[in-house]
């Protein structure tokens, strides 16, 4: 493991990470994208390792990635791919990024002109039936990025998640409590009957929903820079079906950890790209980005992926209100 948490690194200019590339615009199997250009030749810390990831496409657990970083502050701005508001966190092959130190010579701020076409025409694949088109992205192409599963039984994800500086101990030992019991709650919901199960089967922290018929939306017409309280975790999960959904959208148990805090809006969800298929999705009931709140990943075996969550506004409150 070559790069820890909090390392100082350089992004290599464009030129040298084209290079790197094949015919696709891919490094084993992970797209370099055109959002990403801007951070050529631009100075950064390691925000986590990326050896490991959460599958949401399809949902088979933890996947193992090689050789690859997030970088603080580099996220995806959606320009050249319709425009997507996700804000996912970017992927860096380590062989794009050099280790500097403060008092290396800082690089020559002239870019450099280079063909980005191949970049460019890899952000999208065929058009769907209907003619819209299919995006191709990092999110959309991350289980060929990282094509083998990682058991929870493979222990040597854990040591890597305290080398690399990604978690301490004490959060390492939590995500794996955390994983082992949601298991066993799994299995026993499978195979021994209602009276048997521990706290009606839930996952840990043991939050459901207590909605009744169709789960309430809310308008507060907030705006980037607005200032917002997370509900109590009654209030939200008042409105929470018993899968903890609310108008589709998930309320993952981690986010529970937000409750009562407060933050400011970063922006709005209005369109996003689905990662299973490529589609843009125009939301129906857009959600909202909070500054500084970063799925913890401690219910996923503390996976550093480090999704923006998705906020419904009834799952918050302007400060100041009642």
């Amino acid at each position: 493991m070559n790069f820890v948490v909090g390392d100082l690194v350089e992004v290599r200019s464009a030129e040298e990470i084209l290079a790197t590339l094949d015919e696709n615009g891919e490094l084993d199997g992970l797209p370099f994208m055109p959002e990403m250009l801007k951070f050529c030749g631009r100075r950064m810390s390691v925000y986590k390792v990326a050896h490991k990831l959460c599958d949401t496409i399809e949902r088979t657990g933890l996947r193992r990635m090689t050789d690859a970083v997030h970088l603080t502050g580099s996220r995806c701005d959606g320009s050249a791919h319709g425009g997507c508001q996700t804000a996912c966190l970017l992927y860096w092959k380590t062989a794009w990024i050099r280790k500097v130190t403060p008092q290396d010579p800082e690089p020559d701020p002239s870019p450099v002109p280079v063909d980005v076409e191949i970049l460019e025409r890899a952000t999208t694949k065929e058009p769907f039936p209907d003619g819209a088109p299919r995006y191709s992205c990092q999110a959309t192409e991350i289980l060929r990025a990282a094509p083998q599963v990682l058991p929870l039984k493979d222990m040597r994800q854990f040591v890597w998640d305290v080398r690399s500086g990604n978690s301490s101990v004490g959060e390492t030992m939590k995500g794996l409590f955390i994983g082992l019991f949601d298991r066993f709650q799994a299995k026993s919901r499978r195979v021994l009957p209602k009276r048997l199960w521990i706290k009606e089967g839930l996952e840990w922290g043991f939050f459901k929903g207590t909605a009744v018929g169709p789960t309430p939306v809310a308008d507060l017409g907030l705006r980037p820079g607005d200032r917002v309280r997370v509900r109590s975790k009654a209030e939200i999960a008042a409105t929470l079906n018993e899968q903890l959904r609310n108008r589709g959208m998930a309320f993952d148990e981690g986010l529970t950890r937000f409750c009562g805090r407060e933050s400011r809006v970063l922006g709005k969800v209005e369109r996003c790209v689905d990662e299973a298929s490529g589609r843009m999705l125009e939301m129906k009931t857009p959600c909202i980005l909070l500054d500084d709140f970063v799925c913890p990943g401690t219910h996923s075996l503390n996976c550093p992926r480090g999704h923006l969550p998705f906020w419904r506004e009834i799952w918050l409150e302007r400060i100041g209100e009642k």
